[in-house]
């Protein structure tokens, strides 16, 4: 059943809480850092900052494109708090990440261009991964529909612990957290060139930056529904996911994006596959 409460509140909320986490991301990072870092709001400040700035682009399209993507982010997050299915608000994520990729490339900058190559390169390596565990939760509840998969009388990790630490292995590649941040990264300790990100600027960046807490927070969402019996077991859950994802972060310098391909795939193959494999097998005896 689509709820349009709960794609209303994800429209209103995520931003607030995405920046939030942002901003105790950094403050977290610094310390493991032995640095104090910024306030958690810090976040919310830099982008207040984009959107003054003049909009200044290398081509026309950029907008559109930059445009297109925003919008996608916040539709495939909001299908899936209002309970939508699970398949279109991947695919709807896909698409989202696409549009940037061709706003990068619609800049003409060699910088621009290996970052959108590596972009794609990283949609290579998470999508497989981020497929099989929709089609694994359906193996289990016998449905694609978030709010059908959400009321499953029990806990979806003990089914599918190989479908889960499968998507654990791949956030960390769509939280652009080393060391599979191959395409940009939201620390300077990576770079100085942000990839796939640097020729966007001004409002444009501060739209994408926005879209990123969206996406977080919808990423964060999906580590729920392995919970979902026990929300409080589940918020305890995310919070211990994202500690996980911060650690590995300050704890390991970025990889060859050859690496991040095979490696995700052999996830995929191994974790998830062999997961759903069991499940249905098991289903059949």
């Amino acid at each position: 059943m689509i709820s349009l409460v709960g794609a209303v509140v994800f429209v209103l909320l995520a931003p607030v809480i995405g920046g939030i986490v942002a901003g105790i991301d950094r403050k977290v990072t610094a310390h493991m850092q032995g640095r104090v870092g910024p306030s958690i709001f810090q976040p919310f400040y830099d982008v207040g900052k984009l959107f003054e700035k003049e909009g200044a682009v290398v081509n026309d399209t950029q907008h559109f494109y930059v445009l297109s993507y925003f919008v996608f982010a916040i539709f495939a997050g909001a299908l899936f708090f209002a309970g939508g299915n699970l398949l279109l608000v991947v695919f709807a994520l896909t698409l989202a990440e696409v549009f940037l990729v061709l706003g990068a490339y619609a800049a003409n900058s060699p910088y621009s261009h290996i970052g959108a190559e590596r972009e794609l390169i990283q949609i290579m390596a998470y999508e497989p991964m981020l497929l099989l565990a929709a089609v694994g939760m359906y193996v289990v509840t016998r449905s694609f529909n978030v709010s059908d998969i959400a009321g499953f009388p029990g806990y979806l990790v003990i089914l599918l612990p190989g479908v889960f630490f499968g998507f654990i292995y791949i956030l960390t590649i769509k939280l652009r957290k080393s060391p599979f941040d191959i395409s940009t990264s939201h620390h300077a300790h990576q770079e100085i060139v942000k990839g796939v990100m640097t020729e966007f600027s001004g409002p444009n960046l501060g739209f994408i930056e926005v879209a990123h807490w969206y996406e977080m927070v919808f990423l964060l969402g999906f580590v729920f529904l392995f919970f979902a019996v026990n929300w409080i077991v589940a918020l305890i859950a995310i919070i211990i996911v994202y500690l996980l994802e911060l650690a590995i972060d300050n704890t390991n310098a970025r990889v060859k994006w050859q690496l991040a391909v095979k490696s995700s795939w052999a996830v995929a193959l191994i974790l998830g596959a062999g997961n759903i494999a069991i499940i249905y097998l098991l289903g059949r005896v």
